[in-house]
């Protein structure tokens, strides 16, 4: 099938779902996958091969967020019931006060994100997010967004992340020094994330009130229906040290899987103990049994009630995980159906500067297939040849922009945007006008800052 047929199936797909999920108001589990069975048809997918490509793409992501979304849900869950999110966030809105506390969540956000993965890191600092975000009485967006776009800015530069290491690994690139300009590089690309982030959502909430949509309320009610506070037992919150240590220890064991896993030799005796000690099913499991003892059985909670309480926050699982493996097959779909590849070779044959195509290529295939790490993978892979001959430093570079390239253009074929929506109850048309031109106006930033840099050390 010709590229300009892939591209117009995948266009059209793209409007059929936003059209069946913004007004129709169908199930996105439910628009996903018919969306995605149409598209593969028509795309030339063998038919007895549709099914499985579905399967695949379904298993493909689950494998990765199941276990996480699942262990996270409860885990904040057990926070929120028994008033560790409010104490938290009323401890640090009177320490920092209340304008402070968005930039501090976002900062945090920052450095968590430098070792673990965007959505894991989301995951785990969504309770604390949603704490603030009802100790301020504001939308959850307020501090979900930016926090999410400065994890996200980390997350496709800077190593140890699958991104940047194996888009290094293609072109050739020096990984210390790419950690190093990375960070140097994701600093004000950060800051651009935040100031957008604040204006966007300021103008969003100005028009659609310092609440939910209609269409959000919709569905925060979808999401919550079977998980209603369970009433408080009474006691008094727990020490907020304690909740920051629930959220710390998760982080600081997949940090420490994360280091042995780059500083140990293939060899070592501790490297498969340190690799499932910093799994991050293994670290929300501890944290989880932690959470278990202190914020159950030392508040005098029954075994009853602590399995009621983490029983609650499952039918909200469910939906972020159907949702979001939904959004992984529809990606699936795209990419096998070539749509990817197709928009690859026609931008690698146009001739622009090479620093542009690094960054041209990834951001289209970004916004074609929906996942960061496969299209900066592909954009690294195109450009390797080419970059043969150029400077260490500016090998460097090259793959920092191709990087920025795969933060912008997130929506609705990526499935860290069904869990943003969802962990933060606003509809798909919000989430396409803030979080889709926060990341947009994000990654355009630190390509930019990228090129100038480029000017001044070439």
């Amino acid at each position: 099938m010709s590229t300009s047929a892939l591209l117009i199936i995948a266009v059209v797909a793209i409007m059929l779902l936003l059209f069946m999920v913004i007004k129709l108001k169908l199930s996105a589990f439910v628009a996903l996958l018919l969306v995605s069975m149409i598209t593969a048809i028509i795309a030339g997918i063998p038919i007895d091969q549709v099914m499985p490509t579905l399967i695949a793409g379904m298993g493909s992501t689950l494998g990765s967020i199941t276990i996480i979304v699942g262990l996270g849900a409860i885990l904040g869950r057990m926070i929120e019931v028994s008033g560790g999110a409010e104490a938290l966030a009323n401890y640090f809105s009177k320490l920092l006060g209340v304008k402070r506390t968005v930039a501090a969540v976002a900062i945090a956000g920052f450095i968590l994100g430098i070792p673990i993965f965007v959505d894991v890191g989301f995951i785990i600092l969504a309770p604390i997010v949603l704490g603030f975000a009802k100790i301020s009485k504001s939308n959850p967006i307020v501090y979900g967004l930016p926090v999410a776009v400065c994890m996200l800015a980390v997350h496709v530069v800077v190593p140890p992340h699958p991104g940047p290491v194996a888009a290094a690994n293609l072109l050739s690139a020096d990984v210390g020094m790419l950690t190093l300009l990375g960070l140097l590089l994701c600093i004000p690309t950060g800051l651009v994330g935040f100031f957008t982030a604040k204006y966007v959502v300021k103008r969003h909430l100005s028009k659609v009130g310092d609440k939910a949509s209609a269409d959000s309320e919709v569905l925060m009610d979808e999401v919550s229906a079977d998980a209603q506070p369970i009433p408080p037992d009474g006691m008094a919150a727990p020490n907020v040290w304690l909740i920051v240590s629930l959220v710390i220890i998760p982080i600081g064991l997949i940090m420490l899987g994360t280091v042995c896993n780059t500083m140990l030799p293939k060899d070592s005796a501790f490297l498969p103990i340190s690799q499932f000690i910093g799994a991050p099913g293994t670290a929300l499991m501890v944290a989880l049994a932690i959470s278990f003892y202190f914020l159950g059985i030392k508040r005098n909670w029954s075994l009853g009630k602590i399995g009621n309480v983490m029983d609650s926050a499952l039918p909200t699982a469910a939906v972020v995980i159907l949702v979001t493996g939904g959004g992984g097959v529809f990606g699936k779909v795209l990419s096998e159906s070539g749509v990817g590849t197709a928009l690859a070779d026609t931008l690698s044959s146009l001739g622009m500067p090479i620093m542009l195509a690094g960054f041209v290529i990834a951001a289209a295939l970004r916004a074609a297939q929906g996942s960061a790490t496969v299209a900066i993978l592909t954009a690294g892979g195109l450009l390797a040849d080419a970059a043969a001959g150029y400077s260490d430093t500016f090998r460097v570079l090259l793959t920092i922009s191709i990087g920025f390239g795969g933060l912008g253009f997130s929506h609705i074929n990526d499935s860290f945007f069904w869990i943003l929506t969802r962990y933060l109850g606003i509809s798909v048309g919000d989430g396409i006008k803030t979080w889709t031109v926060i990341t947009s106006v994000t990654g355009i930033a630190g390509f930019i800052f990228t090129w100038i840099l480029s000017l001044f050390v070439m």
